[in-house]
């Protein structure tokens, strides 16, 4: 049944922990809720934000309108053949408890993206990726309803954009494409990817004889020893995408700097660490107000202790200003920025 709360603090429903409230907080438990929620929008009609995990997205200020909070739960095997498993998993679904059960099953597939917070209706809308994986490559649909009409609809993966970081269901024009499940294809008889660099040294000298669960667990370890816990330091992961640029840029910056890390795209393109970048201009453990920049992973911000949603705000522009004045690049902000209205267009 759906849950309905007013003037909601929503510093709990998210990682980040800043302080900032709603007019109003729906949490949709069943599919049922959905033909619910659609009522309470006719009733009483204001600014909308639809929530997952919460894992990515920074309230900048109070939102004058209603966060909806989808905790729809299920996970099952839909099909499988020779060549792959079809396993379909509500959007409220925790992220990491599904690919946790997904290799408990010995499904293998998804390890490489262990530990990472947030729902599975958020990972398709920012292409989650970790590791040498993308989960755009296991996505075979999505599927959800139309917030206007609760229609339903099902896009394949050729129709879901799915790019770095970005998917269709980004765009402002997707807006009213509220996500339900994901089904992911699962390969059966795939290697592990073990090209990550960290991995490489983990795995050396096993070949491809590595378990699906070897896998989860060398990345929840890697992660834990890189990243803070957002349970015990309010983060969001990664707060800026790492840039990707022309070669011509690329070779520019290797002249100048042939320490920087960089990895050729298969169009063309190079992508640049953009941790590396923030590190060499010496802003680890940087702050502005209760944000700073974290001292072991320069790409996190963290709450450092009552940070607000500006001060995260602030400490963005100051990175982002260093590092264009440094190398030339200007880097983008990974997760959702909310204001009073709603979700606002990222840092020019």
């Amino acid at each position: 049944m759906m849950q309905r709360f007013t003037d909601v603090d929503l510093s709990a429903w998210t990682t980040l922990g800043v302080p900032a409230r709603a007019r109003e907080l729906l949490v949709l438990e069943e599919e049922a809720d959905l033909a619910r929620w659609r009522e309470r929008r006719e009733a009483a009609p204001m600014p909308e934000l639809v929530l997952g995990g919460g894992s990515n997205v920074v309230f900048l200020e109070d939102f004058a309108g209603r966060v909806v909070r989808l905790a729809t739960r299920g996970r099952e095997l839909l099909a499988e053949d020779d060549a792959a498993r079809l396993v379909r998993a509500a959007a409220g679904e925790p992220w990491d408890g599904f690919v946790r059960w997904c290799v408990a099953q010995g499904w293998g597939g998804l390890e490489n993206l262990a530990a990472i917070p947030g729902s599975v209706g958020a990972v398709p809308v920012q292409n989650v990726g970790a590791y040498g994986l993308e989960v755009g490559e296991r996505i075979a649909w999505v599927e959800g309803v139309e917030r206007d009409t609760g229609l339903a609809w099902r896009l394949p993966t050729a129709e879901c954009g799915f790019g770095y970081r970005t998917s269709r269901f980004k765009a402002r024009e997707s807006a009213s494409l509220v996500i339900t499940a994901v089904t992911f294809r699962l390969p059966r008889n795939e290697p592990p990817r073990l090209d990550y660099p960290d991995l490489q040294r983990r795995f050396a000298g096993l070949g491809q004889d590595v378990s699906p669960a070897e896998v989860y667990a060398a990345v929840a370890e890697i992660r834990a020893r890189k990243l803070p816990d957002p349970r015990v330091q309010g983060n969001v992961g990664s707060f800026f995408k790492n840039p990707v640029v022309s070669p011509e840029v690329a070779e520019r910056l290797a002249a100048h700097h042939p320490e920087l890390p960089r990895h050729a795209l298969p169009d063309g393109r190079v992508k640049l660490a953009a941790g590396w970048m923030i590190e060499r201009c010496g802003l680890k453990g940087v702050r502005e107000g209760g944000a700073a920049v974290h001292e072991r992973q320069a790409l996190v911000l963290c709450n450092a202790g009552g940070a607000k949603g500006a001060d995260f705000l602030a400490l963005a522009r100051r990175v982002r200003e260093t590092v264009a004045e440094r190398f030339g690049v200007r880097l983008e902000v990974e997760p959702v920025l909310v204001g009073c209205e709603g979700v606002v267009q990222p840092l020019a």
